[in-house]
C-alpha cells in the first residue's frame, strides 16, 4: 500500500484562495503621524476634561498628570513596537507576533469595537459647538444628520487617497494648538498669575478634594484622554522609513500632549470652581473648554491693561482694540478648535479601522474581501466603507436620544484599555521569546530576568492599565456588555 495519498475521482479537495497581498503607499511623515495621534487623545479634553472634573473635583490636574505617565508608558511601548514590526495592526500585530493568532485577534476585534465607538462620539459631539454659528445644530435631528453627513465626508476622502486625508488632518492641528496655546497663554495670565490662591483653594479646599474611591475613579477616567497611541501604529505601512518615523512622532505627541493637557486642566481650575466644572446642567462638564475661553473673555478688561501698559494716548487705542478684538473672537476661536480636533478624532477612528481591517484580513482574522484595495487610490475601500455604515448606524439613536453616547464610553473603555496591556505584554513577551529580533528604537532602563532585558515603562505600563481596566469593569456596568 503506497504512502502517499492521490485523490480519487470525486473526491473534492479543499484550496484555500491565497491572499494577495497589496502594499499601500509610503506616503506619511512624522507630521502626519502626529496629526493622526494628536487628533485621537487632543479631542478627548473637550468633554472628558469636564467628567473627571465631576469625579476627581479639585484633584483634577494631579489626576491627568498621573493619566499622563500612565500615556509615557504606552507611547514608549507603541514606539518599540511600531520600529520592529512594521506593517501597521498595532496591539494585533504585537500579541500576534509575541504569543499567538487568537491574542491578535483578541486584541483586533477589541479595537475595533473602540474605533467604531471613537468615531460615532466624535462626530456627534462637533454640531453642539457649530451651533455657535448655526444655532439650528442644537436640535437633535439637525444635530445627528450633520454628524452622519460628517461620516460621509470622511469615508469619501479616505477612499480617494490617505494623502489627501493626512493633509486635512496636519492643517486643523495647527489650528487647534495655535487656539489652545492661546488659551494657556491667557489663562496664565489674566487667571492664574493675578490669583494663584483662587487655584489652591479650588484643588485643596473644603469640599473640593475627592474621596479615596472618587480619587481612584478619576485617575481610571483621565487615562481614556490619552488614547491615540494605537491609531498611530496603524500607519505603518504607508510610513516613509516607518522604523525611524514613529517613534519620533510618538515621542513628539508625549512632549506636546503634557505641556497642553496640563496647561489646560491648571487654567481650568484656576477659572471656576470644580463644582462648576463638572455641573453636567448648570456648568461646564460638557463643554469644558468654553468655559475656560468664557472665563478668559470676561477677565479681559482692555481699557484697564492698555492703561497699565501705557499712558500714551495712541498706544491706549491700539492696546484697546486688540484686546476688545481678542476677547470677541475667543468664542469663535473655541468653536473651531472643538470642532476641527473633533473632525479630526473621527478622521484617525476611520484611518485606524480601515488599516486594522486591512491587516487583520491580511492574517485571515478578517474575511478577506476586507484586504481588497482600490485599483486606483490604492486604499482598503471596502473596509473604510463598511466601517463608515457601521458607524451611521450608532447614530440613529442620536434623532431621539441625546445623551445617547454617554453608553457607549464605557463600551470604549473597555476596548481600547485591553488592547494597551496586550500591546505591553506583547513587548515583554518579544523580549523574552526573541530577543534577537531588530529594535531600531529599543527601551532602555531595562530589568534583567534570566539573561533577558525587560523595560521597565512596559512592565509598569502592564500593571497600571490592567488595575485600571479592571476598575472600570467594576464600576461601570456598560462596559461589560462588550
Amino acid at each position: 500500500m503506497s504512502d502517499t495519498w492521490q485523490p480519487k475521482p470525486g473526491d473534492r479537495v479543499y484550496h484555500p484562495r491565497r491572499i494577495r497581498r497589496i502594499h499601500l503607499r509610503r506616503v506619511m511623515g512624522v507630521p502626519a503621524l502626529f496629526s493622526i495621534g494628536y487628533g485621537d487623545v487632543g479631542s478627548s479634553i473637550y468633554y472628558a476634561l469636564g467628567v473627571v472634573a465631576l469625579v476627581a473635583f479639585g484633584a483634577t490636574p494631579i489626576v491627568l498628570g498621573i493619566a499622563g505617565i500612565i500615556y509615557v508608558f504606552n507611547a514608549l511601548t507603541y514606539a518599540e513596537g511600531s520600529a520592529m514590526l512594521t506593517e501597521g495592526g498595532g496591539s494585533s500585530s504585537y500579541a500576534r507576533v509575541a504569543f499567538n493568532d487568537l491574542a491578535g485577534f483578541t486584541s483586533g476585534w477589541a479595537l475595533m469595537l473602540s474605533y467604531v465607538v471613537t468615531m460615532a462620539i466624535s462626530a456627534y459631539t462637533i454640531p453642539p459647538y457649530l451651533a455657535y454659528f448655526w444655532p439650528v445644530l442644537e436640535q437633535p435631528v439637525a444635530s445627528t444628520v450633520f454628524s452622519m453627513g460628517i461620516i460621509v465626508f470622511l469615508m469619501l476622502i479616505n477612499v480617494l487617497g490617505i494623502k489627501e486625508s493626512s493633509r486635512l488632518n496636519i492643517f486643523f492641528i495647527i489650528i487647534d494648538i495655535f487656539t489652545q496655546v492661546t488659551l494657556v497663554i491667557l489663562g496664565l495670565i489674566l487667571l492664574l498669575l493675578p490669583n494663584p490662591g483662587r487655584l489652591f483653594q479650588n484643588m485643596f479646599g473644603e469640599g473640593n478634594w475627592p474621596s479615596a474611591q472618587n480619587l481612584i475613579f478619576g485617575i481610571a477616567l483621565a487615562a481614556l484622554c490619552f488614547t491615540g497611541v494605537e491609531s498611530v501604529s496603524q500607519h505603518g505601512e504607508e510610513t516613509r522609513r516607518p522604523e525611524k518615523r514613529m517613534p519620533q512622532a510618538y515621542l513628539l505627541m508625549i512632549v506636546v500632549v503634557l505641556i497642553l493637557f496640563a496647561g489646560i486642566s491648571l487654567v481650568a481650575l484656576s477659572a471656576m470652581t470644580p463644582q462648576v466644572l463638572g455641573d453636567p446642567v448648570n456648568g461646564w462638564a460638557r463643554d469644558p473648554v468654553a468655559g475656560i475661553a468664557s472665563a478668559i473673555s470676561a477677565a479681559i478688561s482692555p481699557e484697564n491693561i492698555a492703561a497699565r501698559i501705557s499712558s500714551e494716548p495712541a498706544v491706549v487705542i491700539v492696546v484697546t482694540w486688540a484686546l476688545g478684538w481678542v476677547q470677541r473672537i475667543l468664542p469663535v476661536m473655541v468653536a473651531l478648535l472643538a470642532a476641527s480636533i473633533l473632525l479630526i478624532a473621527t478622521n484617525a477612528g476611520l484611518l485606524g479601522i480601515s488599516r486594522l481591517t486591512y491587516n487583520l484580513s491580511s492574517h485571515r482574522q478578517l474575511p478577506i474581501t476586507l484586504n481588497r484595495v482600490h485599483h486606483r487610490f490604492r486604499t482598503p475601500y471596502i473596509a473604510i466603507i463598511i466601517f463608515s455604515l457601521v458607524t451611521l448606524i450608532l447614530l440613529i439613536p442620536g434623532f431621539f436620544s441625546p445623551r445617547f453616547f454617554a453608553d457607549l464610553g464605557a463600551l470604549y473603555v473597555f476596548g481600547s484599555l485591553l488592547c494597551f496591556s496586550l500591546a505591553h505584554a506583547a513587548i515583554l513577551g518579544l523580549r523574552a521569546r526573541k530577543p534577537d529580533l531588530a529594535r531600531p528604537f529599543k527601551l532602555r532602563m531595562n530589568i534583567k530576568i534570566k539573561g533577558r532585558d525587560f523595560p521597565l515603562t512596559a512592565i509598569l505600563g502592564l500593571i497600571s492599565t490592567l488595575i485600571i481596566w479592571m476598575i472600570i469593569m467594576v464600576l461601570q456596568p456598560y462596559s461589560r456588555w462588550a
